[in-house]
This record gives structure tokens, C-alpha cells and sequence, in this order.
């Protein structure tokens, strides 16, 4: 798939996993693993694919490089589902040099018993690999959501390789009918909520570049309505709430304890006393209190986000 005229899309989609990371339910719409080539005078390869997929990501990507050699492949992030690929690809391709963080070369000592020491370049927050024609600067984004994890930002198309940042559940070649926000919001809290202090630190340094395109390594390359996605990860990173009401929090095996509506009502008035901003709420309610159990609120959609990201 073609992003720009010299980025190609090269990952690949899993229809046979039930539960991402052990946990996760996807077995209706499964999961992509998301691998990209920038085709400057030198070649580099974006991240990898979960072990599974080795080979047909390869193939994916022989098909694109259509004769060429590659000369990088960039180590966003070390989950083993982008990484797993990174031994067959070093062996294959036995010039190419390996560029990732200091980080995420301590964890390959660990999964490959090396870090491919003749062949590593250590790159940081601020440092530039030259492709001629293009250029990734790299922007440090540590635990979004694990320690080694770097974002880069390719400047003549002005796309962010935004790790495991925007990802959502679902392949690629499924359409979602729920659009884009709902699974990459339970996917957000699931894998990334509790790190928000993190991902309000690097939309930060997202705010003073200029970005046309953004491609997580999990679900679809995003290259519209920008300001949408990245106020929204403002939004869910900063704990402000998608839209205004009250929240009653009960917890009962058998559903015994569950607030009948009239009780929740009850219990809006008498939270009014006590606190008269919520008086409005408790007087003009316009519409039953909605039950949700954790499991399925993801997807019961919120009043659309207003923008309030600013590049400034």
C-alpha cells in the first residue's frame, strides 16, 4: 500500500489470535501488525511484525523493495510483536544496520543473545538518520507505553511514526463499523491509559511539528482530520472527560445491588444538596441514567470531541 509517493506500507494482518496480549478480546476483527519503507537514496524499514507473520512480512516487503537492498531497519518500539522479525530481517539482509534506542538494544541481548553489535546504530531524542531525501528525526517517547520506546518524523512528507501511540484493535482489511475512536479507545486504557503523563509529554513535542500523516503500528495510517486524533489522545491522556454527566460505580456478583433508575435519580438530588454545582444536573437530567458494564462501554459513543489541540 502506498502512503506517499516513497513510504509503502508492509505489514500484515492477523486473523487467527482470539486475545491480543493474552487479555484482549479480538477475535471478531483480529489485529494488524503495522511495518512501513521510506524509499529515500537509502532505504530504511520501519519496525517489524509479530513472529507469526516473519515470513510474510518479508515477502511483503521483497515485493516493494522490487530488487533494492535495505540499508536500516528502525526499532520504534521492542514488544514482541513488532520485533519478532528483527533476526530474520539481519540475517537476510546481512549489510543493513539496526537503529533503535539504547533501551531497546538492552532488551535484544535478551531476545536474540545479541544486540548485533557490528551492525547497531544507538539514536536518542533529537538525532537525524539521512536517507537522502528524507530524513527521520527521533523524538524520545518513553513509556508510551514501554521505557525504549522512540516516535520518529519524517520531514519531507511530514509523516510521525507514532510506535505503538494511535494503535488501535482490529486488521486492516476489515472495515470497522464503529469507526476509528472505539476500539482505539479501549485499546488506549487497556494498553496505555495509565502512562498519560508520558503521552501528554510527547503530544507536546508532536505540537511543534508539522504533521500530514500519522502511522501507528497497530491499526489504519491516519491522513485526515489530524487534529481530531491528536485532541482526542489529549483528551484521554490528560483524564478529562468525552462528555458531561455523573457516574454511579457499583460492583455485585448477581447484579443484586445494581441502582434502579428511580434510585439513581434519588441519589442525583441528594448529591445536589450537598453539592449545589450539580443541581442543574439533578433538575434538568434529561434522559435515563445509562447502565454500562465495563466490558461493552467502549463502544456507546460519546458527544463528538471538540478541538482544542493547538501546534502554537
Amino acid at each position: 500500500m502506498e502512503i506517499t509517493k516513497d513510504i509503502r506500507y508492509v505489514g500484515v494482518d492477523d486473523h487467527d489470535i482470539d486475545l491480543f496480549e493474552g487479555q484482549y478480546d479480538v477475535s471478531e476483527n483480529g489485529m494488524a501488525y503495522n511495518s512501513y519503507v521510506i524509499l529515500g537514496e537509502k532505504i530504511a524499514v520501519a519496525d517489524s511484525v509479530d513472529g507469526g507473520f516473519v515470513d510474510e512480512w518479508l515477502g511483503n516487503l521483497e515485493a516493494v523493495l522490487d530488487g533494492r537492498t535495505p540499508d536500516y531497519l528502525v526499532i520504534h518500539h521492542m514488544e514482541p510483536d513488532h520485533s519478532a522479525g528483527i533476526a530474520a530481517f539481519m540475517e537476510r539482509y546481512p549489510q543493513a544496520q539496526i537503529v533503535a534506542s539504547m533501551g531497546a538494544f538492552r532488551m535484544m541481548v535478551n531476545y536474540f543473545d545479541t544486540d548485533f553489535p557490528e551492525r547497531k546504530m544507538v539514536v536518542k531524542e533529537g538525532d537525524v538518520l539521512d536517507l537522502g531525501g528524507h530524513s527521520l528525526t527521533f523524538v524520545g517517547a518513553p513509556n508510551v507505553h514501554w521505557p525504549e520506546v522512540l516516535f520518529s518524523y519524517e520531514a519531507t512528507d511530514k509523516v510521525l511514526f507514532s510506535a505503538d501511540g494511535f494503535g488501535k484493535f482490529g486488521a486492516n482489511d476489515i472495515e470497522d463499523p464503529e469507526g476509528w475512536a472505539c476500539e482505539a479507545r479501549r485499546y488506549y486504557f487497556g494498553i496505555v491509559g495509565k502512562f498519560g503523563k508520558f503521552v501528554q509529554a510527547v503530544l507536546k513535542k508532536a505540537a511543534d511539528l508539522d504533521i500530514q500523516v500519522i502511522c501507528p503500528l497497530h491499526g489504519p495510517v491516519l491522513t485526515e482530520n489530524l487534529g481530531y486524533y491528536l485532541d482526542t489522545y489529549n483528551t484521554w491522556s490528560s483524564y478529562q472527560p468525552e462528555d458531561e454527566g455523573i457516574t454511579i460505580a457499583y460492583a455485585s456478583v448477581y447484579g443484586h445491588l445494581r441502582p434502579p433508575l428511580r434510585s439513581s435519580h434519588l441519589r442525583l438530588r441528594l448529591a445536589a444538596r450537598r453539592f449545589p454545582s450539580l443541581t442543574w444536573l439533578a433538575t434538568t437530567w434529561p434522559r435515563p441514567l445509562r447502565m454500562r458494564s465495563a466490558t461493552t462501554a467502549w463502544c456507546s459513543p460519546p458527544l463528538p470531541i471538540r478541538a482544542r489541540f493547538s501546534r502554537s
